[in-house]
This record gives C-alpha cells, structure tokens and sequence, in this order.
C-alpha cells in the first residue's frame, strides 16, 4: 500500500512536470484571452490539478493516484480539436466536426467518468493505513479535496458534451434528411 501513496518515482514525476507546466501556460492563456476562451470551470480545474500536483512534485507524494488522474487528458486532444474546428468556423454539421464530437464524447466518458468507481476503490483503501497517516494533513486534503472538484467538473462536462454531441447528431440527421427530400 505504501508504493501507491509514497515514492519519488522520477517518470510520474516527469510526466507531472510536463502536464503542470501545460496547465500554468493554459492558465495564463485562459486569462490573457478571457473574453475568447474564458471559463470559470477551466480555472477550477487547472488550479485543482495544480493544487495537489504540487505535492507529487515538491515531496514524492501520491505517484500512482496522480498518473491515473493524468490518463483522464487522453481526452484532451479531442476537446482542443473541436477549439480549433469552431476557431476556424468549421460547420458542426460536417463530418470532421461530427466524428471529433463522438470521439471526444466516447473517450472523455471512458477516461473521466468510467474510471470513477475504481479511482475511489483505490482511495478508500488507503484510508486508515499507515501510509495514509504518514502523509500527512495537507497533502490528504489535496488529494480529496482536488479529486471531488475534478469529479464535480468532469461530471458537469460530461453533461454538457454529451448533450452537444446529441443535438449536434440529432441536427446533422435533420439536415441529411432533408437533402435525401431533394
């Protein structure tokens, strides 16, 4: 149990580093260009993330925990792509656009919201050990207390993403049919 939460395994570190160093210039992205790309819900996520990446970094804490939460940005790709397919004024009903939405509904389900139950099988079963008492007060509320809100806001977005996908599915069989009319 002790390997899960303590250790100083340089790849999570690396992999923590780079994934830090994304969010901070996201960040400061999210700010310089607010009323562009402006969302409070990016903020939260960022500074959650950061927040108990932190401990990963400066004191060797939590390496599995914080490489499992790292698989949830294989979804990434997929919501920078839709960005960049609005930025340059893709049409939503195209079939670039369409298949990007799917992914990113299917892989965004599978990497955030799927692998909830085992995240937290994980984590309770830390609770109470010795491990667990060895880390200490502030990493343990970095750890729960950024894991609920990054739960709290990929919920939110799972909704919102598949409600889009949905409407965007639902227009672009509208439109197919109405071509099939003419």
């Amino acid at each position: 149990m002790c390997s899960i939460l303590m250790g100083d395994p340089r790849l999570v570190k690396l992999n923590v580093a780079v994934t830090s160093g994304y969010l901070i210039y996201d960040l400061l992205l999210l700010i310089r260009y607010w009323k562009l790309m402006g969302d409070a819900f990016f903020i939260c996520h960022h500074l959650a993330a950061l927040y108990a990446y932190s401990y990963v970094l400066s004191r060797g804490v939590l390496p599995y925990f914080a490489n499992f939460r790292l698989i949830s940005e294989l979804s990434t790709p997929f919501v920078n792509q839709r960005w960049f397919f609005d930025a340059v004024c893709f049409p939503r009903s195209s079939r670039p656009v369409l298949c990007n939405g799917v992914a990113m509904t299917v892989v965004f389900f599978l990497v955030r919201i799927a692998v909830i139950p085992t995240y937290y099988a994980r984590v309770f079963s830390t609770f109470g050990t010795e491990a667990f008492e060895k880390l200490g007060t502030g990493p343990q509320v970095a750890w729960i207390v950024s894991s609920l809100s990054l739960e709290v806001l990929n919920i939110i977005w799972m909704y919102k993403i598949f409600r889009g996908c949905y409407k965007a599915l639902v227009r672009a069989k509208k439109i197919q049919d109405s071509n099939h009319l003419k």
